[in-house]
């Protein structure tokens, strides 16, 4: 089974599994969504949404932000990774929106990744989900999922990207991210996960990725 036959089945799958997958993350507006995405990198979106609420309520726009200090966005968002790193950017990201974007989030690639935190996933994601423009945000988690399916070689999360945009269909590549993203959570770990059970790796992956995987999660009496 090449590449694109297996996304036809892959896409199937995902599709039943969520035909209409949520957004993870709590946001009222682009802004709130940029905010939110950003603090995810290295922080879960559980502890993400755990935050945010307190700073919306103070601060849903460029503007309300702005009026506040680094030191009061920072203890709003102390318990994520990361957390000065981030204040930071919230702060002066709200200060260029409102400067150069009249206080809009812009709703192309290239003003969204000149911003402070924000890197081409981020970027994608407020494309996709604020913007409903078709894009397909790659982390580390589905690069590893794309991999161990068998849909991309696996070097790069820029390269998963290319390699998933060519097989899937374009008007489905904001569901898409989703969904992989669920499915993995719930059906496909990256440790000790059982390929040989799993709805998509049991038929997806190679025998060869199956067996070094049930290698690798075998008890150390059992590996010699």
């Amino acid at each position: 089974m090449n590449r694109l036959e297996k996304a036809i089945e892959i896409e199937k799958i995902l599709g039943s599994f969520y035909p209409h997958p949520p957004i993870p993350l709590d946001h009222s507006n682009p802004f709130t969504l940029l905010v939110a995405v950003l603090l995810s990198a290295q922080t879960t979106d559980v502890r993400v949404n755990l935050v945010t609420p307190d700073l919306f309520a103070d601060a849903k726009t460029p503007q309300d932000m702005k009026k506040l200090s680094e030191k009061e966005i920072y203890g709003f968002i102390k318990t994520c990774g990361l957390a000065p790193r981030k204040a930071k950017a919230i702060y002066q990201l709200s200060r260029i929106l409102i400067e150069e974007h009249g206080g809009e989030v812009p709703a192309d690639f290239e003003s969204l990744e000149a911003l402070p935190g924000v890197g081409h996933k981020t970027a994608s994601v407020v494309m996709a989900q604020s913007f409903g423009i078709p894009a397909f945000p790659v982390d580390t988690h589905i690069h590893r999922l794309a991999t161990r399916w068998g849909l991309t070689n696996g070097k790069s999360v820029e390269k998963t990207e290319v390699d998933l945009k060519k097989i899937f269909p374009r008007e489905k590549w904001n569901d898409l991210h989703l969904q992989i993203i669920f499915f993995g959570r719930e059906h496909c770990p990256a440790l000790r996960h059982d390929l040989s059970g799993c709805p998509i790796c049991s038929w997806a992956a190679t025998a060869k990725r199956i067996r070094e995987e049930a290698k690798k999660n075998a008890p150390a009496s059992r590996k010699k």
